[in-house]
């Protein structure tokens, strides 16, 4: 499976000034040549290059940034095409479609630039690469990382690298091709995952992963927010800056931590994991106007990508079950009534009386519901995903 690892680089003032010039150039070409292709309408690679070649040579570019310049334009309109097709961006005639439609493609001055060996070449022990710039070739940029990420690093690296500066700093992208475990095709059972908003992740085990904490941070996070915005000072915009992608990080590291111990005890029980399919969740929920806000802020999608991912290198296999009725469902006698859940924490059949924590009824339900998947041979194995380290 394919790993992002992302690594800090930490250049001398000389090197930063040639990185910096270097992605200015690549992105001021990318910019041209993306009005020519919405201009002219000629999007795909082969047409970009035989437009546009020579002259992203003649604006600086040696012979494979030019072409990594031709093939960044090409396929971000490739996934605009796709985007556009799913309607994810909204429908034709809607001011959002029109608004992407009508105007070519922009990439911001930092935005990543990929480079291939020829271009990038590691010096793994040292600690070092040496990359082209416009300036010429520029030896001995130290980098830095966790010492995971580093030996992931040097025992896996392939393929191409991104180089990328983001809030002052400069990192390099490199893809790791991991080794997979063999998937376990006889799992002892399924884990079930309840995912929540004041539980975030409840298992069929008992383990839960309660939100409340982070719940209360992420209020205040908002209430701030909302007062920056509201003042709209300068000083106002650059503590409303300095804070921008705060809530984002934390979330990102609580879904991993909370992914890496759902897999970790799959794998050491023998078990598989089975997730709710909640593909456009935000759509059919139906709730009042201050719970949207809870919900619709919390990263479920992203939490169940990591547990695919980590599940996909540890060999454990994952299924996802619809949804429909496991928080309304007895676990023991089956019987579905909205009255079983008389309160957000208690479940209590109408039927046979069982009462239990609902989370943890409902993460019952969904083990059982991929068993019977896994048993019926329409097992979900975790997708290939493509991911930050």
């Amino acid at each position: 499976m394919k790993l992002v690892v992302q690594v800090k680089l930490l250049p001398t003032p000389v090197q930063a000034a040639a990185l910096e010039a270097t992605l200015d150039a690549c992105n001021e070409a990318a910019n041209w040549l993306s009005g020519q292709a919405f201009a002219r309408g000629r999007t795909s690679r082969a047409a970009l290059q035989v437009l546009a070649y020579a002259e992203l040579r003649a604006r600086g570019l040696s012979a494979q940034p030019a072409l990594h310049v031709l093939r960044k334009v090409a396929d971000a309109y490739t996934a605009l095409k796709a985007n556009l097709k799913a309607g994810n961006l909204g429908k034709p005639g809607s001011k959002r479609h029109a608004r992407v439609t009508g105007k070519p493609i922009a990439f911001r001055p930092g935005a990543a630039q990929p480079f291939d060996d020829r271009c990038l070449s590691w010096q793994a022990k040292a600690g070092t690469v040496s990359i082209w710039t416009v300036a010429g070739r520029m030896k001995g940029i130290a980098f830095t990382g966790s010492a995971v990420q580093l030996e992931m690093l040097a025992d896996h690296r392939k393929g191409e690298s991104d180089l990328l500066w983001q809030n002052g700093c400069w990192y390099l992208l490199a893809t790791c091709d991991i080794p997979e475990r063999e998937l376990n095709d006889k799992p002892d059972g399924f884990l079930g995952v309840d995912l929540g908003v004041v539980n975030i992740a409840t298992t069929s085990t008992g383990a839960r992963h309660s939100g409340r904490r982070l719940n209360r941070t992420r209020e205040r996070d908002r209430t701030l927010r909302c007062k920056l915005q509201k003042k709209n000072t300068k000083s106002a915009k650059r503590r409303a800056k300095k804070h921008a992608g705060k809530e984002a990080r934390r979330a990102r590291d609580i879904n991993h931590k909370i992914s890496k111990s759902i897999v970790a005890e799959a794998q050491r029980t023998g078990r598989g994991i089975a997730l709710e399919d909640l593909g456009r969740i935000r759509e059919r929920a139906r709730l009042r106007k201050p719970q949207r806000v809870t919900l619709h802020s919390w990263s479920f999608h992203q939490l169940g990508k990591f547990i695919a991912y980590k599940a996909q290198r540890a060999g454990v296999p994952v299924v996802y079950v619809d949804p429909a009725y496991t928080s309304q469902e007895c676990s023991q006698c089956h019987h579905i009534d909205r009255r079983n859940r008389p309160s957000q924490a208690v479940f209590a059949c109408r039927s046979c009386g069982f009462v239990e924590h609902a989370d943890l009824n409902s993460s019952h339900n969904i083990a059982a519901r991929g068993w019977w998947m896994w048993v019926r041979g329409a097992e979900s194995q975790a997708p290939v995903l493509t991911l930050i380290a």
